[in-house]
């Protein structure tokens, strides 16, 4: 049941303990088609799977959240096939001033990281009360919630599975990072729920609600990124396109969206921030002194001159060629990392920003 169905149903039934009690013959009348909500087995079936789920939402500290409560995100109302009932971890306010949708491609690029690590950053340099939505998925997602986390903005992952555990569980880190940083996890499904491939496309529309607007940063000519892009359309949500170049494979999405005028092309935050006619703070301070070239130990420099040799490598590969052990290569590139001197990659690759 989807919240339009819900309001419908509290015109005739203002208590919802009066939906589970009430006569099969009066609830029909009140549903019309061929719907099995109306059947006492049905209702009984679900009140006892209800029972269940609270049990487990108290053991784990779930919170829950029903369409009526203050704290439901209020865009999201907005959809007429918005959940009834979400279930979240963290503490994050849905209902912030300005919240934008991340997603892409689960192949991208070093292009594409780049451009998640700019338009966090600069948005967040840009706007006051900011909130990025994503879907926690390879690709694009991770990096969106990473590029967050570095950049200290509050991040919301919208999951397609309930929170009994973190689908992928490659991400497991990443959400408990998310939560440890002012962030938040969240499903529409119970622990109890199958997770299926439909339940990622039911996801995206809770992506694309939740937000002002949505930006794709890359897609190839089909994916889950487009579904989500046309379900901010069919909301009338701005949706934005990071542009690729003619004839890469993850870019073809993203220039088939501004070729056809389903989304704006963007290449900076201001382009988002202009076109949805938000107030820019760096229109308001001046430009603060940022460090263009940090300062590199030895073993930094080193990997650095490789990076730029070699481009974007494993970590098993720089740590054979500079002949450096692979704890000590790791280490040296999370500080590397921390410094925007490089981006790390699928598949524990790394190149230089």
């Amino acid at each position: 049941m989807g919240v339009e169905l819900a309001q419908r149903l509290k015109e005739f039934i203002p208590d919802e303990r009066e939906f589970f009690s009430m006569p099969e013959k009066n609830l029909k009348q009140i549903i019309g088609g061929r719907s099995r909500i109306h059947t006492t087995a049905y209702r009984n079936s679900k009140l006892i799977k209800a029972e269940k789920e609270l049990k487990f939402l108290e053991t784990k500290s779930i919170k829950s959240i029903y369409y009526t409560d203050s704290c439901y995100p209020q865009r999201l109302l907005e959809a007429c096939d918005a959940p009834l009932m979400l279930y979240t971890l963290g503490n994050c306010d849905f209902n912030t001033k300005h919240v934008i949708s991340m997603v892409g491609t689960r192949h991208c690029t070093s292009y594409g990281q780049r451009m998640c690590d700019d338009l966090v950053k600069q948005l967040k340099d840009s706007l006051k009360d900011i909130v990025i939505i994503s879907g926690l998925a390879y690709g694009i997602d991770i990096a969106s919630h990473r590029a967050c986390l570095r950049h200290d903005v509050p991040t919301i992952a919208v999951m397609a599975k309930g929170l009994n555990s973190i689908y992928p569980a490659e991400h497991r880190n990443d959400a408990i990072a998310i939560l440890n940083s002012h962030g938040a996890v969240l499903t529409e499904y119970l622990s109890s729920d199958e997770i299926t491939k439909g339940n990622f496309l039911a996801r995206n529309r809770i992506i694309a609600g939740m937000a002002d607007c949505t930006v794709i940063i890359e897609s190839a000519s089909s994916g889950g990124s487009l579904v989500t892009a046309s379900l901010a359309n069919s909301y009338n949500r701005d949706v934005f396109a990071v542009p690729g170049r003619v004839g890469d494979e993850f870019s073809k999405g993203c220039n088939g969206l501004i070729r056809h005028n389903k989304a704006m092309s963007i290449t900076c935050a201001d382009d988002i921030i202009d076109a949805m006619r938000w107030e820019n703070l760096q229109s308001r301070n001046p430009p603060q002194q940022i460090e263009l070239f940090p300062t590199l130990s030895a073993e930094e420099q080193k990997i650095v001159d490789f990076l730029k040799m070699e481009g974007d490598s494993h970590i098993n590969t720089i740590s054979s060629k500079l002949n450096m052990p692979v704890y000590r290569v790791l280490s040296t590139l999370v500080e590397l990392d921390c410094k925007g001197v490089i981006i790390t990659m699928p598949g524990s690759r790394y190149a230089i920003h």
